[in-house]
């Protein structure tokens, strides 16, 4: 006769073990496999191409699935510095990418700038800044891979220092020709005008990084710089249903081979520069049609990229006063962010509205406290070769260097960092309870079975 005691004893020998680890197990609060908080350092790039094999494996959607708070609400400002961000109070996977980036010999030991105001930045003594080493783009000096041209008859539109209270009257120009154009927007105007900011993002316009402060950037530190290209892409990031930028333009045009490696070795980005400025920052409407006058009936090579602002109603009418002699001169008016490389506009989406938003949790980042403000002032290989000379004309936002024929250097490929393995996601822990509680239940199974048939 079967002894239902030492039945007892052997169900309960058999069911501690996966009891106790099933319960041991967390479980996600979340409908999404995707943790907020997931640190690790940033990767080269924070997507794979469309016919990749890897895209199956991940949530595609209008966003990442994160809930973030509403843009404009207390809870979401609350996460941005208010104005120029403390160097020393950066996200430590930010500080991480960068030293790794500087160890590998990626980010050129070029001397910072100096720069009085309406004057463009000075190298010291000794620094010839069309140099190889140097090659800065203030000074008419061109990176390859930096973009500067557009696609032949292309008029490549941006608006620069965005959102404003001007920004409505341009978005509902560009809605009623059915256009779109790319805004390089300061992080610290996107927390002035979240309402602006969203109606931009809503309009499917292109959103992309124009620091957060709008500094000379060849004038600061590596940490510096850091943090306001950091916290412009996290502002963008959080507001947009998790899409990360993939291009920026550095106010005045102020670039160099250090500060362009530090942009696209930690975040990725593609810098853009510009071939045509409109001046439409001096508030002059005759200088403004006399510049479009001079470009629209020339060549169509190479197309042109046109500096452009947001900042006042004769800047944003500069543009819309000079539509029909754009159209009528036979220009294809394309946002700048569409007309170059793949026409994707961010790294881990196609548009503003796509529906194919790939997670990249690693921008989640820096989101337990309220950031400080302040500033503060250091540097660290990139190798290069020079490329062929060229001849365009250009300007710099504040002052401006004449004369100068354009210098193009080449850069060296980029090295491809190896990404450490994700943590497990909670939908595996998941999982594994799942399976203890089915082989409980299968052991009760058996031994009920066996009372009864004993």
């Amino acid at each position: 006769m079967f002894n239902f005691n030492i039945a007892k004893l052997f169900a309960l020998t058999l069911l501690a073990p996966p009891l106790a680890q099933a319960l041991s197990v967390p479980t996600s609060t979340h409908d999404h496999a995707h943790n907020h908080e997931v640190r690790r350092s940033l990767p080269d790039t924070w997507y794979q191409p469309e016919d990749h094999a890897v895209k199956a494996l991940f949530r595609r959607a209008p966003d990442d699935g994160n809930d973030y708070p509403p843009v404009g609400s207390p809870a979401w400002s609350a996460r941005f510095p208010r104005s120029t961000p403390d160097p020393n109070a950066l996200p430590q996977e930010w500080l991480d990418a960068l030293a790794a980036a500087e160890a590998a010999g990626r980010i050129p030991d070029v001397p910072i700038s100096s720069g009085t105001p309406n004057q463009n930045p000075r190298y010291p003594p000794g620094v010839n800044p069309t140099s190889p080493t140097v090659c800065s783009s203030t000074y008419k000096c061109r990176i390859d891979g930096d973009i500067w041209d557009g696609p032949d008859g292309v008029f490549a539109t941006s608006f620069d220092d965005g959102p404003q209270p001007y920004t409505p009257k341009l978005l509902d120009f560009f809605q009623s020709h059915n256009l779109k154009t790319t805004h390089f927007m300061i992080g610290v105007h996107i927390l002035a005008y979240p309402s602006q900011f969203m109606a931009t993002l809503e309009s499917d316009h292109d959103i992309a990084v124009h620091t957060y402060t709008h500094p000379y950037m060849t004038t600061l530190t590596n940490r510096e710089i850091l943090g306001q290209l950091g916290w412009t892409m996290l502002i963008i990031h959080d507001s947009t249903g998790g899409r990360v930028p993939k291009y920026w333009r550095p106010p005045y045009g102020d670039s160099d081979m250090r500060v362009r490696a530090i942009a696209k070795e930690v975040f990725g980005l593609d810098t853009v520069i510009w071939n045509r400025d409109t001046d439409d920052y001096s508030g002059n409407a005759t200088l403004i049609a006399d510049h479009m006058n001079q470009w629209l009936p020339g060549p169509k090579s190479p197309g042109l990229v046109v500096l452009q602002h947001e900042t006042s109603d004769v800047a944003v009418d500069g543009f819309i006063n000079a539509y029909p002699s754009i159209v009528s001169h036979g220009w294809d008016i394309v946002s700048v962010a569409r007309a170059i490389g793949d026409r994707r506009v961010y790294q881990n989406a196609a548009g503003s509205r796509s529906n194919d938003v790939v997670p990249a949790g690693i921008i989640a980042i820096g989101r337990s406290d309220a950031p400080s403000s302040s500033s503060s002032s250091s540097t660290s290989n990139l190798s290069s070769t020079p490329g062929a000379a060229t001849s365009t004309s250009f300007s710099s936002t504040s002052g401006s260097v004449t004369d100068l024929p354009t210098t193009t250097i080449g850069t060296s490929p980029q090295n491809q960092a190896s990404q450490p393995n994700p943590a497990p996601t909670s939908a595996a822990a998941e999982q594994l309870v799942g399976e203890y509680r089915l082989l409980s239940l299968s052991v009760l199974a058996i031994l009920l079975t066996t009372c009864l048939l004993s």
